[in-house]
């Protein structure tokens, strides 16, 4: 009799995949993960660090004989490719959107046998969202927010962050580049923002700290109501910036903590 199994032993080269598999009570199926993991905590100290996001340890991955390596994005092509060539089951996702996430995480699920857990997780980060959209309606207005993810070159909010801003209850600056799924392809000129002028600003520079002092000496900047009003905010990048259930749970409640903030301070 020929048995059929799913994947179990699995590295994964982005956070997301590695935050599902212990989300879902499967990480004992996990072998290896990414250097810029950092949710959960405890899964630095189980699983042996593999790659970087653009890099890997290719004799250690094998040495780890994976059944699947999940990756993330077009920038991990060529992890992929070496992999493919030494016979390794790779799969690599490449979703921006919300509504592209909740897939990604049903769709790996089910890669896995896990649909039904899949379906669970995904309802109840729907639920944070239908709860985050209620909970808006209930301002008296929606400021106008300006998402930085860079600082030098300056550069507005990717897809899902943009959508998790509107959902919440603000008012996107930029509302046009949030599609641009290269970074490049959303750099700013500065004075742009202040033409803007907005109410919030809110900065996760991925892989460094943000510093609103930087922000308030900016060539004109002084002239922004935010800047007048220190509304000047950090989310970190690895609760806001990877496209997984950080961002549904965490994130969602960061940029809700802004908002009650501001209102509180505006009253």
């Amino acid at each position: 009799m020929f048995e059929a199994k799913f994947p179990n032993r699995i590295i994964c080269l982005t956070e997301e995949g590695t935050e599902i598999l212990y989300a879902i009570n499967e990480e004992h199926r996990l072998v290896g993960i990414s250097g810029f993991t950092r949710r959960p905590k405890q899964a630095r100290k189980e699983k042996p660090i593999v790659s970087t996001f653009l890099d890997a340890k290719f004799d250690e991955i094998l040495a780890l004989n994976p059944d699947l390596v999940l990756g993330y994005s077009d920038l991990q092509r060529d992890i992929a490719a070496e992999l493919i060539k030494h016979g390794v089951n790779v799969f690599i996702f490449n979703h921006r959107s919300l509504e592209e996430t909740l897939s990604m995480i049903l769709q790996f699920c089910s890669l896995i046998g896990c649909e039904e857990k899949g379906r669970n997780l995904v309802n109840s980060y729907q639920s944070n969202l239908l709860s985050a959209q209620t909970k808006a309606k209930e301002f008296p207005f929606r400021p106008k927010v300006f998402f930085e993810e860079w600082d030098e070159p300056l550069i507005s909010s990717i897809e899902w962050v943009s959508e998790l801003i509107e959902i919440c209850g603000g008012e996107l600056c930029f509302p046009e580049l949030a599609k641009e799924s290269l970074g490049k392809d959303r750099i700013l000129d500065p004075k742009l923002v202040i033409e803007k002028n907005p109410d919030i600003i809110i900065g996760s520079w991925c892989g460094k700290k943000f510093k609103p002092e930087k922000v308030k000496i900016r060539s004109g900047w002084d002239q922004i109501k935010a800047v007048q009003t220190n509304q000047l905010y950090e989310i970190k990048s690895e609760i806001i910036l990877q496209p997984g259930p950080a961002a549904l749970t965490d994130g969602i409640k960061e940029i809700q903590k802004i908002f009650k903030k501001y209102f509180q301070s505006a009253s």
